[in-house]
């Protein structure tokens, strides 16, 4: 669907026209990435995507809270199946997928948990494309609640991790600093600190960069 088919007869200064299109954007941007078409920019596309979706999650944040029109959330139908995504996105970041994260900064002695990169990206396009439906089905304070509504309790923190992650991937990489790799590390597991540096391996920034769009300065 066009952007012009998308946002018929509204004002294009609308916040939720603003905000659809930057929904759009990410999905359409990120399923493209997923394809596998471009390796080579690949984690710099996605650290740009992630950053500019995280900004329509600070609009929305900071905005006050959204009341829809209904008081029940109408039927959108099945949700799309975002496996394949997923797993073209494991391929496609295999070297640098698994990485540690901290779910409650503000919950003292939470230890560190793996997660991946793939596993994230696609959550996070799960909750947009829900809120997606109900726009492109004419229910704009319904897409808008539940854009805002996920922000909060899940897509907001899921995509500040992975934007963590893709940016030290980045800047690993431009600063020529080893990187550690989860080697073999499986995220259903529940680990600490000294688990996750007895299983980390050296792998050495060159031996990703080329594959993942990444060159070290001269």
């Amino acid at each position: 669907m066009s952007d012009a088919t998308l946002h018929a007869a509204q004002d294009p200064d609308d916040f939720a026209v603003q905000i659809a299109d930057q929904v759009e954007s990410f999905l359409v941007a990120v399923m493209e990435v997923a394809k596998g078409d471009e390796p080579d920019s690949a984690v710099p596309f996605l650290l740009l995507e992630v950053s500019q979706i995280l900004l329509a999650g600070g609009r929305l944040g900071a905005h006050e809270d959204i009341v829809p029109d209904e008081r029940y959330e109408p039927d959108t139908g099945p949700d799309a199946d975002v496996d394949d995504i997923r797993e073209n996105l494991a391929r496609l970041l295999d070297p640098i997928d698994v990485y540690s994260e901290v779910f409650d900064p503000y919950e003292p002695r939470k230890a560190p948990v793996p997660a991946r990169i793939s596993d994230d990206l696609t959550d996070v396009i799960a909750d947009l494309r829900h809120g997606m439906a109900h726009y492109r089905a004419g229910r704009t304070s319904e897409a808008l609640w539940w854009w805002q509504f996920s922000y909060f309790s899940n897509w907001g923190s899921t995509a500040s991790a992975t934007l963590r992650a893709l940016q030290s991937v980045v800047a690993h990489v431009r600063l020529n600093q080893p990187l550690e790799e989860l080697d073999g590390l499986d995220t259903d597991q529940a680990v600490g600190d000294e688990t996750l540096e007895f299983e980390a391996g050296k792998v050495m920034v060159e031996e990703i960069a080329a594959p993942l769009g990444l060159r070290s300065p001269k």
